[in-house]
């Protein structure tokens, strides 16, 4: 299993931090146009690995695609981060222009790999690699879902003062500010719904902290968060290289699924070795309907912006 992270920032070190450390990948390939920085970032990296325990061999190149010759996954974290202020959609002229420049540099050396795109408007970019590449749907997902979620259980287990372990719940929609969709009424602890704890107004407050879950770290970072970032890639990549049909909310391009078509956002989706499996359509309030239509307007807005 070989798996390549593009951009050597501090996303995309995390990202092979946690792969290695997870230790299901034989080779990460760490790529970045700074000279020298990946195979610095990689160096360190390999430097952890008796004190962490893994085998998994990380190496870095400075733009030399033929390195990720043969990548069964291939991850995209390259772009101009957010800093305090700016949103997501903000970096769509700069970011469009390297995600389709390095999705087709991936895929010449690896034709048959599966992307998975970090780099921000994830949405659109990630529509953007379906529409400038000829991979199948099932091979392009977008990180986003996996993140807002993750972001939504820390703070249903802050409110609810119980285990991170002992909560579940998902966000939907469009990785912004705006566009996720936090599915309160679905979320559980232990199975039982979080509305037996804890007061609406205060749930509604969850979701509210949620959706500017990345903002918040923005401002007090000066940058774009990379921990939970790293993580969530990590999560998605084990779920793909061992065939786990573990459920993730990912981006994924939309034909019909939910009444929507011909954009990409966050859905439940099950993940296994071919990439997306299948999408979960669950049964929406009427009230979520109208927040993830809301959402998939804002999505086809930014999508409006790219040129191709």
């Amino acid at each position: 299993m070989k798996v390549t992270v593009v951009g050597a920032g501090a996303v995309g070190a995390s990202c092979a931090e946690y792969i290695a450390i997870k230790d299901f990948a034989s080779e990460v390939v760490l790529l970045d146009i700074k000279e020298g920085y990946a195979e610095g970032k990689a160096m360190d990296l390999m430097q952890t690995a008796s004190l962490n325990g893994f085998d998994t061999k990380i190496t870095g190149t400075t733009g030399d695609y033929s390195k990720t010759a043969g990548s069964d996954i291939v991850v995209i974290t390259s772009g101009i981060p957010r800093k305090p202020g700016m949103t997501r959609e903000e970096l769509i002229g700069i970011n469009a222009g390297i995600v389709k420049s390095v999705s087709s540099s991936l895929i010449e050396h690896s034709p048959n790999t599966i992307i998975i795109v970090v780099s921000n408007p994830m949405d659109t970019m990630t529509y953007l690699v379906h529409k400038t590449t000829n991979l199948p749907k099932n091979k392009i997902i977008g990180m986003g879902g996996a993140l807002d979620s993750a972001r939504f259980k820390y703070r249903l287990a802050e409110a609810l003062g119980a285990p991170i372990s002992d909560v579940d719940g998902m966000v939907i929609g469009g990785h912004s500010d705006k566009g996720m969709v936090p599915l309160t009424r679905l979320a559980t602890r232990n199975s039982v719904p979080v509305s037996a704890f804890i007061a609406e107004d205060r749930l509604e407050q969850v979701a509210a902290d949620t959706k500017v879950g990345g903002a918040t770290l923005t401002k007090l970072l000066g940058t774009s968060a990379w921990y939970a970032p790293g993580a969530a890639v990590s999560g998605l990549v084990q779920a793909i290289a061992c065939d786990q049909k573990k459920i993730f909310p990912c981006s994924t391009l939309l034909e019909g699924e939910y009444g929507l078509n011909d954009l990409c956002i966050g859905v439940p989706v099950v993940l296994g070795k071919n990439g997306i499996e299948n999408i979960v359509e669950i049964d929406l309030s009427d009230a979520e309907k109208s927040k993830m239509e809301e959402s998939a307007e804002g999505v086809k807005k930014t999508n409006g912006l790219l040129e191709f």
